[in-house]
């Protein structure tokens, strides 16, 4: 990675590392090899839940643990994350080893969701904790201040099903088109059809049930309608 590309990248960010080689390890996927970004993702994740947690608890002062939980997943899950990657266009500056780079993990949700973590990760061992949560509460300010808890309440597919229904159209109908990778790492590829759309909507997720909710989400989006 060049001087230019690890400039672009902090811009992009909104931080400057001191130290740059964790910045290059934040992106490097473990198909690289053993020197990854497991562990920065690791700790990440736990700074990631923990900043939401309380800026949800401080946003909601009246909303139920239970509630809260559902709030936090929705704003964690691994398709804001991905999507947080895509806004800062990370996919070309992932290092992946052939078999990633062969099968396009460039733009593989789940590759993209993991390196968010460990950017996070990898800005809280370059300063602090504190520059990690500034770090999440900006990239996620617009998400929490436009969040509806009460979409958040209900899944994808519940709203998709209750919309069909509410247009009198037939219920979506799903199907898994390709189950990629290893046993112990699979991808799943699911598919969305409605009547409303010429073609389905396509998703792929770790388990079958996210990929379903996925692609309910991005169908939901396609009609129109907050996802």
């Amino acid at each position: 990675m060049t001087p230019n590309d690890l400039k672009r990248i902090q811009q992009r960010l909104g931080y400057e590392f001191k130290d740059p080689r964790l910045l290059e390890k934040a992106l490097t996927h473990r198909s690289v090899g053993a020197d990854n970004n497991e562990r920065l993702e690791f700790l990440g994740d736990a700074i990631l839940n923990c900043t939401i947690a309380q800026a949800l608890y401080e946003q909601f002062p009246s909303a139920r643990e239970g509630d809260l939980s559902r709030y936090r997943a929705a704003l964690v899950r691994g398709d804001t994350l991905a999507e947080v990657a895509r806004e800062f266009d990370l996919g070309p500056w992932l290092k992946l080893g052939a078999g990633e780079l062969k099968s396009g993990g460039h733009t593989r949700s789940s590759i993209l969701a993991d390196s968010v973590e460990a950017l996070i990760g990898a800005i809280s061992l370059d300063a602090d904790m504190a520059a990690a949560q500034k770090r999440v509460m900006a990239w996620w300010q617009s998400r929490l201040e436009s969040m509806d808890p009460e979409l958040v309440l209900k899944d994808p597919k519940t709203r998709l099903q209750e919309f069909q229904q509410g247009q009198g159209q037939a219920l979506p109908r799903y199907e898994v088109t390709a189950v990629d990778g290893e046993a112990h790492n699979q991808t799943f590829t699911v598919s969305c059809t409605v009547a409303q759309l010429e073609m389905a909507v396509v998703a792929s997720a770790s388990s079958r049930r996210h990929a379903e909710q996925s692609a309910a989400r991005k169908t939901l989006r396609q009609l129109g309608q907050k996802a």
